[in-house]
């Protein structure tokens, strides 16, 4: 009996021991399946798509065919949407929830690209936790992260105070944030895994009364996504949609508010908004097809091929992508996360292309 109940011992011991070994195997074979299968939807988010005359017209500041006129953005007499980027990072203490991350490598390249490509005129990087090591202490000191401490001569540090510990739902709350900012001051607003890749001078001449731009989410533009906004200050369509999160039960829906609902509103107030093509801030999509293509190492040949196509386009891979959003919550734990400055130099995927113009020599 002992030494059969010693076998059972033995034998539960050595499939936990399996099942901690191949779960991360199992969970991403699982993964792939239920997004990659026919009827994951997938498909329909990666559908080819034309930009239309009035995206077009978006993408390079004049007038939208509905206003019955064309002109450029030097005959309109509204002021441009201000040339200045706002990040939200670190709203969960990190020592509390793990989940929240470390602002890393990845979120520098971000903030770098911002730099570079847009040179703008004030960069506002919005936090809560941000030190390093993580602190409990929401007022540690943000030079300890040696991220932040290298981007600090290009940036202006804003500190937010912690939220009410009353079941905050951090990601509508950086929702919430942004559509604020861009209320009270205008600008551009980036998730902190968006990197800017062409200068937007030109959708920032948006005319009036058109005072936002906003990119459509996936081939089939089943939304217009909020992880990119630009927007004049006091935008009325900006207004409207911080209003909308006043009686939201987040425990029922995800993202509707953030990337449904203003495209609703949009069909509802086209004057109002100047909407982009998917190429312009979102394509390649969040797709597991797609965040493979971005990651998968390239032949020299395909290297040589992109790397053309970027310095053709002025930086992006394809003629009218001025930013590329990376889908951390998708490509995180395949891709993103692995990510130094060493393999972004030595190993060629059309992220790493695109991001290599980002990385300073002493990195």
């Amino acid at each position: 009996m002992v030494a059969r109940n010693a076998y059972r011992l033995l034998a539960l011991v050595s499939a936990l021991a399996l099942a901690y070994v191949f779960f991360p195997q199992l969970y991403t074979s699982i993964d792939y399946v239920r997004q990659t299968n026919p009827f994951s939807g997938q498909k329909y988010i990666e559908q080819a798509f034309v930009a239309s005359d009035s995206e077009l017209a978006c993408l390079h500041g004049v007038s939208l065919p509905s206003d019955g006129q064309t002109h450029h953005t030097h005959d309109s007499t509204a002021d441009p949407i201000p040339n200045v980027v706002h990040f939200i990072y670190g709203l969960k203490n990190p020592l509390t929830d793990p989940g929240a991350g470390r602002f890393d490598f990845l979120n520098y390249l971000a903030v770098r690209s911002a730099i570079v490509s847009l040179k703008p005129d004030a960069i506002y990087l919005h936090y809560t936790y941000i030190s390093e090591p993580p602190s409990p202490d929401a007022s540690a000191d943000p030079m300890t992260n040696p991220w932040v401490k290298r981007l600090s001569p290009h940036i202006k540090l804003v500190h937010h105070p912690p939220a009410p510990d009353n079941g905050t739902q951090y990601a509508h709350l950086s929702d919430t944030m942004r559509l604020q900012f861009l209320l009270e001051d205008g600008g551009i607003y980036f998730d902190i895994d968006a990197f800017a890749l062409r200068p937007f001078d030109r959708i920032l001449a948006a005319p009036q009364p058109h005072d936002v731009v906003l990119g459509h989410e996936g081939g089939n533009r089943w939304g217009l996504c909020n992880a990119i906004i630009a927007a004049r200050a006091n935008s009325s369509f900006v207004a409207r949609w911080l209003r909308s999160y006043e009686h939201v039960d987040f425990g029922r829906e995800w993202n509707y508010h953030s990337v449904l609902l203003p495209k609703e509103m949009a069909a509802e107030h086209p004057d109002e908004v100047c909407a982009l093509a998917p190429d312009a801030f979102f394509w390649p999509t969040w797709t597991w097809r797609h965040i493979d293509w971005m990651h998968e190492p390239l032949s020299r040949a395909a290297a040589e091929h992109w790397d053309r196509e970027i310095r053709r386009h002025g930086g992006s891979l394809f003629e009218n992508q001025l930013a590329y959003h990376a889908w951390s919550q998708m490509a995180w734990d395949r891709y993103l996360r692995h990510l130094t400055p060493e393999t972004v130099r030595g190993v060629d995927t059309r992220f790493n292309l695109l991001m290599r113009r980002f990385l300073e020599d002493d990195v």
